[in-house]
Formats: C-alpha cells, structure tokens, sequence
C-alpha cells in the first residue's frame, strides 16, 4: 500500500498538486514505537548490581536512542526484576517474547538466570546481549540471539589460579554456592591451580548463607594459604567474616560475582586482615576504562550514586542492541524491524565502540577479545569499593 501510495504522489508531482493532495508523512518512514528489556535482580541481596546494571541501560536508551528518533522510531524501556532466581527469569522471559514492541533484551547478572532464560528468547528469536554473564554454556549453544560482551569462567578461573600460584600459594580451601556460575568459575580455579602445583585441601559446595561454622572447622584445621570462593557477595562476605572471626589468617579470593561495595558493608575490616583479600573480574571499576569518564559524571547526576561494577556494561550492551536495531532499519525503512534482523545485526556489528571497550562478537556471540582483572580490597569504607587497586589486567581471546 505504501508503494502504491508513493507511486500516486509521484504522478501528481508532474501536475504539481503534491502539496495539496499528499502529506509529508506519506514520504517518511511510518511511526514505529518499540522497546528494549532488562532483565536483572532489581530486589534481594544482589540488588545493588542488579539495579546499576538497569540504569546503566537506562541511561544508554537516554543518551544514545536519537538516530533512531530521528529515523521516526520510539525506544520504550522495559526492565523485569529477575531476582537472581531462575524460575522468576524464565516466566519474565515468557513475558517478554510475548509482547512483539520488544526487539531485544539486556540480561542477565547471574548465569544459573541467564541460561534457562535464554533458552525462552532463544525459541522466539529474540536478541539478548548480556552485560554480565559468564559461565562458558552462556554462548556454548551456538545460540544465534545470544552474546555477551564480557569474559567466560573457563578464562577467569584460570587467571585467578595463576594469580594465586604466582603469589606464593601453596594450598588453598575451594568453596562454591551450588550455582551454575559459583560451581563452574571454582572446576575451572581447581583444574587449573593443581597443573600449577598448587594442594588443594578441599572442594566444598554450600547453600548456607549465615552459619558456616560446620564448614569453616577444616578450613580453620587445615589452615591453608587461600581460601577461595565462587558465588556472590552476600554469601561470600558472610564466609570471610566468620572465617577471621575463627582465627584465619591466610588470604582470601573469589570471583566477579564478589565485586560490590556491599561487600564491604559486610565483611568491613575483616577483608583487609591476615594477607588481604582479591577478587578477579571480568569487570574492573568504571574508571579504569578510557571512556567511562563521561558515564561516570552522567550516572552519578542521575541517580546521585556512582556506579556499581557492570553498570557501564549495561551501558555498552544498550548501546549495542540499540545500534543493531539502527542498522536493521537502515536496511528497510519501510517496516518494523524485525526480531531475526535485530539479532543478525549485532552479530555482524565490528568494532563497535563501547565505553568499556571495542567489541566485535564471534560465531557463538562471545567477544572476539576481553578482558580480565585481579583486584585487591583497600579499604573497609564502602564508599571507597571503586577505589581497590587493580593488580593484574589481562586481555584474552575466548576458548577455541
């Protein structure tokens, strides 16, 4: 119909009635309105990430939607609380696929949410780019909807491994939460710490989240040189408190699931006791990145707080979903860009360049190079978590 119409307009040119008989609006692309969904833990004990990470998207829609505005196409956002739980993701995702504005989704936090969710925006096609995901099965399916733009456990275990070994690490007591990430990131820590050289003096996986004195008995008894663990922060904290409260003194590392300020709140002077503690990240702070200042500025005048860690990858991944769906529309202007074209989009994007870095996706939507950060805890201030100095950074292409 709308050729046709051009077609008419077109012939009334020639008899210069254009004006009179057609509206402008008749030689622009239609009016679209669409929408972008997050999906993370926007209530519970990992709401502080969670949250950042759906405004860093929010401010990304704010600052970056205007080609498309100006293209004739309004951007909605549409966040959904995951609450770290995989059940609450997958009816969210459910929900999402079912409304046909939405043409992508910037999810998830926790990988053990994000891979049973993904399966749901798999089977309707829908683009996900993650900000913070990193289990290796995230992208392993071949998915073609879903990417990430940060590392993967089968690197990061392994930087935090060689860390440990290079640091003078003898022995070392390995805990996890159960959890698709926690379990993962601490196989990949252990195969990689015993090719090192390293004894590891147990492997323990535990739900428990306030009491771990059964657990701490032959960690105490064993008194090995680290104490390492896979999880989040509320869990994590909680273990290291109780540990020092029970006599140890050796040091402590986890993952990037323990990069919040909370943790601080948590654990105060006990992170910084005996010989410290470390945490390695696919993540470092806003500031170390080249091109966050910036964000940075614009995040805290917004929400009068800075940036928690993965709020300027929810930035970047905004930022990409909203690119991919510039370049579909690009490529039919006369239409409603369509979920296929989205997610085809920004698996062809090169080189895009982020806040936190360039990214171009491989075949199964992981970044073709990440990177990856050891950190040290300064202080027990919370307000000073932004302030922990980067030990190590490294930059790694994925896993062939």
């Amino acid at each position: 119909m709308l050729k046709q119409l051009l077609s008419f307009c077109s012939l009334l040119v020639v008899t210069g009635l254009t004006l009179a008989v057609c509206p402008p609006s008749v030689f622009a692309a239609p009016a679209m309105s669409i929408k972008i969904a997050t999906q993370s833990p926007l209530s519970g004990d990992q709401s502080a990430i969670g949250l950042d990470i759906k405004r860093g998207a929010e401010l990304g829609l704010e600052q970056l939607s205007k080609p498309l505005a100006d293209m004739g196409i309004t951007v909605g956002l549409a966040p959904f609380d995951d609450q770290a739980n995989p059940d609450t993701g997958v009816a969210n995702a459910k929900r999402i696929v079912s409304d046909p504005a939405i043409l992508a989704v910037v999810a998830h936090f926790n990988s053990g949410v994000q891979i049973p969710s993904s399966e749901v925006y798999h089977s309707s096609g829908l683009a996900n780019v993650s900000p913070g995901t990193t289990n290796p099965k995230v992208t392993t399916r071949g998915y073609a909807e879903v990417n990430r733009i940060v590392g993967r456990d089968d690197v990061q275990g392994v930087v935090g491994a060689d860390f440990a070994a290079s640091h003078g690490i003898k022995s070392v007591f390995i805990i996890h939460d159960k959890t698709a990430y926690g379990q993962g990131i601490t196989e990949f820590f252990k195969k990689r710490a015993e090719e090192k050289g390293v004894k590891v003096l147990g492997f323990e996986g535990t739900e428990e989240k306030s009491n771990f004195d059964a657990l701490l008995s032959p960690v105490v008894a064993g008194n090995p040189d680290m104490v390492y663990f896979g999880g989040i922060y509320p869990q994590a904290a909680v273990l290291f408190r109780q540990a020092r409260e029970r006599g140890y003194q050796g040091m402590f590392m986890s993952d990037d699931g323990f990069d919040s300020a909370d943790a601080s709140k948590i654990a105060g002077q006990t992170l910084l006791d005996g010989t410290g503690t470390y945490y390695s990240t696919v993540s470092g702070p806003a500031s170390v990145y080249p091109g966050t200042a910036k964000f940075i500025k614009d995040f805290k005048a917004k929400f009068n707080a800075d940036p928690q860690p993965f709020a300027a990858q929810g930035y970047d991944s905004m930022a990409i979903c909203l690119k991919a769906i510039e370049n579909a529309a690009k490529a039919d202007p006369n239409a409603v860009p369509s979920r296929a074209a989205v997610a085809k989009a920004i698996r062809e994007l090169k080189d895009f360049p982020g806040i936190t870095g360039t990214f171009t996706f491989n075949a199964i939507g992981d970044p073709t190079v990440a990177q990856y950060f050891v950190l040290k805890v300064q202080s027990k201030d919370p307000a000073k978590w932004n302030e922990n100095a980067v030990v190590e950074t490294l930059n790694i292409a994925p896993p062939k």
